[in-house]
C-alpha cells in the first residue's frame, strides 16, 4: 500500500528506559496470554463497563445506554452540522449524558434539530467563526507565553483561552494581536501545566533505537501494515525491536509537535496485528470501529501505569502548549493518566478514539489528558484500522443511490460553465473519515463533482469527479470545513446532489 508520509515538525529524544504504554501484536504462531473478552454483537466488554462504574458511577444498564446514546449523538450530529451549513454552531451531549445539544445561528434551522431529536441552542457565533478565531490564535503560538492551551468550546459558544495565573491579561493581548475579537473569548486560569507522558514503564513495550540508546513506549492500535503512537515516540527512520527484543520495524511517520502528535510505525512480516487493547487485568478490549464519539460523551483509555480509566470528553481540536511547542488539534478530557500512559489507546465502548499524547495531574488526584484523535492519524496516512470485524476504514463504497446519502440539496445550473456550492452556498464542518457524495443530472447535461477544503489560502480542491454522467466521490480526509462545488460543463437542468459525513 502506498502511504502519504506525515511531515515531520520536530524531533524529539525520548530518555533512555522512557516510554511504555500498551497494546502489542502478537508475534506470528504465538499463542496470547490474555484472555479475550468479546462481547456479543453490539455489546460492550464488561471489563469498560467497569470501568465506567468505578469513575462514573454507572451502573451496567446505564454505562451500555449512555455509550449507545453517544454513537447514535455521532451520527445526528454529522447529519445536522452538513445541513444546517454556515448555521452549525456545534453539538454537545449535556451532562446527564443523553441529552442531545445542537447550536445554531439562525431560528429556521432550529425545526431540523428538534426533527432529528435534539435540542436546539440558539448563538451568535457559528462554530466556524470560532474555529477560524482559534486558527488567528494558532498562526502566533510561538507568542504564548503563559499560556497552556486554547480550544472551542460550543457549549459556551466562546474561545477559551487557559492562562497561567496572572497571565490573564497576556491572553487578551494575545488575542488582540491576532485579531480575535474579545468578546468571542473566555479566559480561565489554571496550574496545570500539560507534558507529554514519556517516563513510560509496565508490560507490552516495543522499543526505540535512538542515539544509541534504547527508549520505550506504546503501542496505540494495531492497522495494516503496523500500528499507531504519539509522534514523541520516535522520529522518521527509527528502528524497533519488539517487547521480545526482536526486530519490529521503522517509524515511518511522526509529527510532534505542530499539528499534531501522531506517528506510525511499520513493522516486518513477523508480527500479527490484532484488533484488542490490553487492559492490564489479563483481558483483551475488542476494537470494532472507529466512531468519533462527541463532546460529553464517556470514554476510556488504557495505559501501562493506570491500567483503563474513564472519564468525559470536554472538548475537542485543542491547542496544547507542551515545554516542546504547541500541538494543534487534540481533544481534552477529564481522565487522569500518569508517566507511563502515553501512546495508549482511547475507547468508547468498543469505537477506537485515539492515542494518549500528555495531561497534567495523576491518578491520585486527578487531572486532564489530551489524545490524538484516531481518525485524524488514519486520513493523513492513508492507514486502515485492524478491528473485529475486519477492516473497517474505508467501509465497503458508497451506492449510487442519492437518497441514501444522510443530506440531500438540489439545484439548476444553466448556462455552461456556471457553478453552485453546496450545502445552500455555504459549506460544512466534517470530522475526520471518509465522505462520500453522488450527483445524478438531467438527461443532455454534463455537470462536475468537486470537494473543496477550506485552508488558510482559501477553498482547494481535494476530490472530484468529472466527465459523462452522474458522479460519485469519495475522500478520506482530516476534519476542517468542507464544501462542494456543482460546475456546468455542459448543457443545463436540474441535478440532485446526496453526501454523507463521518
Amino acid at each position: 500500500m502506498q502511504r502519504r508520509r506525515i511531515a515531520v515538525a520536530a524531533a524529539v529524544v525520548v530518555a533512555v528506559g522512557a516510554a511504555v504504554a500498551f497494546t502489542l501484536p502478537s508475534m506470528a504462531g504465538t499463542t496470547p496470554s490474555s484472555k479475550s473478552t468479546s462481547p456479543k454483537p453490539g455489546g460492550v466488554s464488561k471489563q469498560i463497563l467497569a470501568a465506567m462504574e468505578r469513575d462514573l458511577g454507572l451502573d451496567g444498564d446505564q454505562a451500555t445506554a449512555r455509550l449507545q446514546r453517544s454513537k447514535w449523538a455521532s451520527g445526528v450530529s454529522a447529519r445536522l452540522s452538513a445541513q444546517t451549513g454556515a448555521d452549525f454552531g456545534g453539538a454537545w451531549l449535556a451532562t446527564d449524558g443523553t441529552t442531545l445539544k445542537i447550536a445554531v445561528t439562525d431560528r429556521a434551522a432550529e425545526k431540523a434539530v428538534r426533527a432529528a431529536g435534539a435540542e436546539p441552542v440558539l448563538v451568535k457565533r457559528s462554530e466556524q467563526a470560532l474555529v477560524t478565531a482559534k486558527e488567528k490564535l494558532d498562526a502566533v503560538r510561538s507568542e504564548a507565553t503563559g499560556l497552556t492551551g486554547w480550544y472551542v468550546d460550543v457549549a459556551t459558544n466562546k474561545l477559551v483561552v487557559v492562562a497561567q495565573p496572572g497571565q490573564a491579561s497576556t491572553a487578551k493581548r494575545l488575542a488582540r494581536t491576532a485579531g480575535v475579537a474579545i468578546a468571542a473569548v473566555k479566559v480561565v486560569t489554571s496550574t496545570a501545566t500539560p507534558k507529554p507522558l514519556f517516563d513510560l514503564r509496565g508490560a507490552d513495550p516495543y522499543f526505540i533505537q535512538v542515539d544509541g540508546g534504547t527508549a520505550r513506549c506504546s503501542i496505540g492500535f494495531p492497522v495494516e501494515g503496523g500500528f499507531l503512537t504519539a509522534g514523541h515516540c520516535g522520529t522518521v527512520g527509527d528502528e524497533t525491536l519488539g517487547f521480545n527484543q526482536q526486530a519490529q520495524g521503522t517509524v515511518r511517520a511522526s509529527t510532534f509537535p505542530g499539528d499534531a502528535d501522531m506517528g506510525f510505525v511499520e513493522v516486518n512480516g513477523d508480527w500479527v496485528a490484532r484488533p484488542v487493547v490490553n487492559d492490564f487485568q489479563g483481558n483483551e478490549l475488542p476494537v470494532a470501529g472507529n466512531t468519533e464519539a462527541p463532546v460529553g460523551a464517556a470514554i476510556c483509555r488504557s495505559g501501562s501505569t493506570t491500567g483503563t480509566r474513564c472519564g468525559t470528553v470536554l472538548a475537542k481540536n485543542q491547542t496544547v502548549v507542551y515545554p516542546e511547542g504547541a500541538v494543534t488539534g487534540l481533544t481534552r478530557t477529564n481522565v487522569c493518566a500518569e508517566g507511563g500512559d502515553s501512546g495508549g489507546p482511547w475507547l468508547s465502548g468498543d469505537q477506537a478514539q485515539g492515542v494518549t499524547s500528555g495531561g497534567s495531574g495523576d491518578c491520585t488526584v486527578g487531572g486532564e489528558t489530551f489524545f490524538q484523535p484516531v481518525n485524524e492519524i488514519l486520513a493523513a496516512d492513508d492507514l486502515t484500522l485492524v478491528t473485529s470485524g475486519g477492516a473497517a476504514q474505508p467501509p465497503a463504497e458508497s451506492t449510487t443511490a442519492c437518497t441514501d446519502q444522510a443530506v440531500q440539496r438540489s439545484g439548476e445550473l444553466a448556462p455552461a460553465r456556471t457553478a453552485q456550492a453546496q450545502p445552500d452556498g455555504g459549506a460544512f464542518r466534517s470530522n475526520a473519515g471518509r465522505q462520500t457524495a453522488c450527483l445524478t443530472v438531467a438527461d443532455g447535461a454534463e455537470f462536475d463533482l468537486v470537494l473543496q477544503r477550506l485552508t488558510n489560502r482559501g477553498f482547494r480542491t481535494v476530490a472530484k469527479d468529472t466527465g459523462a454522467g452522474d458522479k460519485e466521490l469519495t475522500f478520506n480526509g482530516r476534519s476542517g470545513t468542507y464544501r462542494y462545488v456543482v460546475v456546468a460543463t455542459s448543457g443545463t437542468g436540474a441535478y440532485t446532489l446526496g453526501f454523507s459525513t463521518p
